[in-house]
């Protein structure tokens, strides 16, 4: 890299390469903070990951990120889709996750029984 030209272009081609692989508008977000690692996240979002690439899903990114406020309920999972609508689901093992892919992300079918609401 050479100059600002240089730079702009390779973050253009970056946002654009991270832009095509969320075609679908739907994020799902795993709480990494330590309360959720100590319950079990980092294999959870692994799977998630894993599950998705199996099935050939590759327009739905999965993230961390920080405390989702609710430790005793970790690890959670949010999924968010294109309009925002969010569903949260907790005590997430990767038998659940395994289901949230099958049924919410490639089905479009909530898992009712695991989310927040559920205990609500």
């Amino acid at each position: 890299m050479k100059s600002l030209e240089e730079l702009a272009k390779i973050k253009a081609q970056a946002k654009e390469a991270m832009s095509a692989r969320n075609q679908s508008g739907i994020r799902v977000v795993v709480g990494m903070a330590t309360c959720g690692i100590a319950a079990g996240a980092r294999p959870v979002m692994n799977t998630l990951v894993e599950e998705l690439k199996l099935r050939g899903v590759s327009d739905i990114n999965v993230t961390m990120t920080g405390c989702l406020g609710l430790c005793k309920y970790e690890p959670m999972v949010e999924v968010i889709d294109a309009e925002g609508t969010k569903t949260t689901y907790i005590k997430v093992d990767s038998n659940k996750a395994k289901r949230i892919v099958a049924e919410h992300l490639v089905n479009g079918q909530v898992c009712e029984d695991l989310t927040i609401a559920s205990v609500e």
